[in-house]
């Protein structure tokens, strides 16, 4: 049981928690299918609006950024004033801001509320996976976070198809309107369903000073990544890098000497946790960046249409569909230290088969191998490491380590989208230049599949098999 007076935990089997695992699969979902689906709208929101590439990155970047910086913030106000309470909050105010971000009128609108997005995802997003594992008994928790693994990470891969359909039938407008009856139902479902949980040992003591340095540090050096261009020595960046970088060593100091801090640096005394999180980081940041391009390649470069473009990938999504449950299960039997070794290794390869997107080949040679591989290597990967992450941690702490983990998800995304772009020298209108563009994207393959090598190298030599044993 968690603190707070919290029900008796519920069985996966039973219709507790099988409304329990709807409404956060339906929200995680939301979030992943809008974040993805985004990705293939972005060569029309760039036609209609005449963006540039730094305006499709904080297309990306306005939500992530938000998503990445708040997110801690998110988990601790659920951990403390209810995690169902809050998880509902985050769903309504998802809603609300899909709703401006379908009717922006400019690249300027349309940031602003995908900025607005990013802060109900940062209350929503750690809510979903806290709620799994404050909710359901020890033994079944594994195998529920597979089953979310797997359906709400299905969500996210398919929304590039389902953004292309959108985008191809009526328009990229409906990628963010679709979320509005989506909203609807998942707070309906969970009001009725869904039991509440807190950490009793709070009490509302919140780490304003810390999210604020949180948020500084990662905004600072974003702007700094994107608006450098070809160029660092503009005054804009050296400040805005400055200030980012000093915020971030700010936010370190803040969190080590405050009495109640949202980010708890205990949490990092555990290797398995420290180690999981790195992981994530580096997996995450070229699955940002790999996504990111590919999906300019496709349509810009290779000419696919946006609905063909979101459909190259569904190959992965097919796997972890059918396969995210049973690697959860196969890390609960053997460890999770193979599986997340092994999985980013394979995601590497993949990506080195897609270096060769060019159009010179048909898709069955050129793209379904690489995304074959990529999708077999995260189904091996995904589960156990949610686990692993959500295991290191105290029960009582669940909100704030799930929040840990998306926030190192989110700034790894984040900070890839900035930097991959500009380290291959990628600007201004580079995106719809096809010689240009083809040049910079074989080079940040090769970035994006060390990046996931290096995963698997970490998980090798930090995490233990024995995480998964309750």
């Amino acid at each position: 049981m968690t603190g707070g007076g919290a029900p008796a935990p519920v069985a996966l089997g039973s219709a507790p928690g099988r409304w329990l695992v709807l409404a956060t699969v339906l929200a995680s979902g939301m979030a992943f299918l809008d974040a993805t689906a985004v990705q293939v709208a972005l060569p029309a929101i760039g036609r209609e609006f005449d963006s540039s590439l730094s305006g499709l990155q904080w297309t990306v970047n306005g939500y992530t950024l938000a998503l990445a910086a708040l997110i801690l913030l998110g988990g601790s106000l659920g951990d403390r004033f209810g995690r169902r309470r809050v998880f509902l909050i985050g769903v309504a105010w998802f809603a609300v801001a899909s709703l401006v971000c379908g009717v922006a009128q400019d690249t300027g609108q349309l940031v602003a509320a995908r900025a607005l997005q990013g802060v109900g995802g940062a209350l929503l997003t750690p809510g979903s996976l806290a709620l799994i594992q404050s909710s359901f008994r020890v033994q079944d928790r594994a195998r529920a976070i597979g089953l979310w693994s797997a359906l709400a990470g299905i969500a996210g891969l398919v929304g590039p198809f389902l953004g292309g359909v959108l985008v191809d039938v009526a328009s990229w407008r409906l990628v963010f309107l679709v979320n509005v009856p989506l909203a609807l139902l998942i707070v309906v479902v969970s009001g009725r369903h869904i039991p509440e949980s807190r950490d009793g040992g709070h009490h509302g003591r919140f780490d304003y000073q810390g999210a604020a340095l949180g948020a500084l540090a990662l905004g600072g050096i974003t702007y700094a990544l994107i608006a450098a261009g070809s160029t660092f020595l503009r005054a804009d960046v050296l400040v805005s890098a400055a200030v980012g970088v000093a915020a971030g060593i700010g936010f370190v100091v803040r969190e080590r000497s405050a009495a109640d801090p949202m980010l708890p640096p205990r949490l990092f005394a555990d290797r398995q946790f420290t180690g999981a999180n790195i992981a994530t980081f580096v997996i995450y940041g070229a699955l940002g960046g790999f996504s990111f391009l590919l999906v300019l390649q496709l349509q810009n470069v290779l000419g696919y249409g946006a609905t063909a473009a979101g459909a190259a990938m569904l190959p992965m999504s097919l796997l972890l569909t059918l396969f995210s449950s049973r690697a959860a299960a196969l890390a609960q039997r053997i460890g999770p230290r193979l599986p997340m070794t092994v999985g980013p290794l394979v995601t590497a390869g993949g990506t080195l088969w897609l270096i060769g997107v060019d159009g010179s080949a048909p898709y069955w040679l050129e793209v379904l191998p690489g995304s074959l591989l990529q999708g077999a290597g995260m189904t091996l990967t995904v589960a156990p490491l949610t686990a692993t992450v959500l295991g290191a941690a105290p029960n009582a702490l669940a909100g704030i380590a799930s929040g840990v983990n998306n926030a190192v998800a989110r700034a790894a995304q984040l900070l890839a989208v900035a930097a991959l772009p500009v380290a291959v020298g990628l600007t201004g209108d580079d995106y719809a230049r096809p010689d240009v563009f083809t040049a910079g994207f074989r080079t940040a393959m090769v970035a994006c599949a060390v990046l996931f090598a290096v995963g698997g190298v970490v998980s090798w030599r930090t995490i233990r098999d024995d995480v998964l044993e309750d």
